[in-house]
């Protein structure tokens, strides 16, 4: 494995269902890389997913990496409800299907090469790579609404 990348992911939607848009920021070794895109009609919990795996599939070779969310939803999912779900093959404990199997199982996959920590910090609290992330999906959602041109 390779040094420890730092990943800051978030999610946003307008409406909820509505226009969704997902940010996440890399950082090793001093640079950064920002990434971001958008879905027309999606749910938050969705873009939250989304931002991880497109943050964990940019990542070239297997690596060390430190992924901060402020999605519980996220959190708990990967870290405490993925077992059982795999166990009971993608149930819930009350047996209904898993909400978002689909991102659920690309997450699996996207995080398969790598080791990966799971950090959650409070969404909107002044955490300055999560309030980058926050602008990102923002701005993923404005490049597909045509609120700002595509960069």
């Amino acid at each position: 494995m390779t040094e420890s990348v730092q990943i800051f992911t978030d999610g946003a939607c307008r409406g909820n269902p509505g226009p969704g848009g997902w940010g996440a920021l890399l950082r090793y070794k001093g640079r950064e890389l920002e990434l971001c895109g958008s879905d027309p009609d999606t749910t938050n919990n969705r873009m939250e997913l989304l931002a991880a795996i497109k943050a964990l599939q940019a990542l070239k070779y297997p690596c060390s990496t430190r992924v901060t969310t402020d999605s519980i939803y996220v959190m708990k999912g990967i870290s405490e409800w993925l077992p059982n779900w795999v166990r009971k093959g993608w149930r819930t404990a009350s047996n209904a299907p898993v909400k978002n199997a689909d991102l659920w199982k690309q997450l699996v996959a996207a995080q398969s090469p790598h080791r990966v920590e799971w950090c959650w910090v409070k969404g909107h609290a002044g955490h300055s790579e999560n309030e980058r992330a926050d602008q990102l999906a923002n701005r993923g959602i404005d490049e597909m609404l045509g609120s700002i041109p595509k960069s």
